[in-house]
């Protein structure tokens, strides 16, 4: 049968197994390199009061949180979206 993409649907590493995370939406196990990473920026302050500790010219704290989905959660919740054929043989950053 014909291969439908080169790596196989995973990504990234060469070096044997990879480990598994658990999807944050249905709590599946799936291999590292087959999940999607969604990574976002958390502020550590309530909105009002940082909202006002910026305007007064200080630097407001933030964390960085990532967070793991199967591929059938992260399309279901519009973190990734289906490409074409074409689309999916550039090497563009997916969006």
């Amino acid at each position: 049968m014909p291969k439908k993409r080169r790596s196989g649907g995973r990504t990234g590493s060469k070096g044997g197994r990879d480990g598994s995370v658990h999807c944050a939406k249905c709590g599946r196990l799936v291999p590292r390199g087959k999940a999607k990473r969604v990574t976002k920026f958390v502020s550590l302050v309530d909105g009002t009061i940082g909202k006002e500790l910026r305007d007064s010219g200080a630097i407001v704290p933030r964390r960085q949180e990532s967070s793991w989905y199967c591929i059938s959660c992260a399309i279901h919740t519009h973190k990734v979206h289906i490409r074409s054929s074409d689309d999916r043989h550039k090497r563009d950053k997916i969006r």
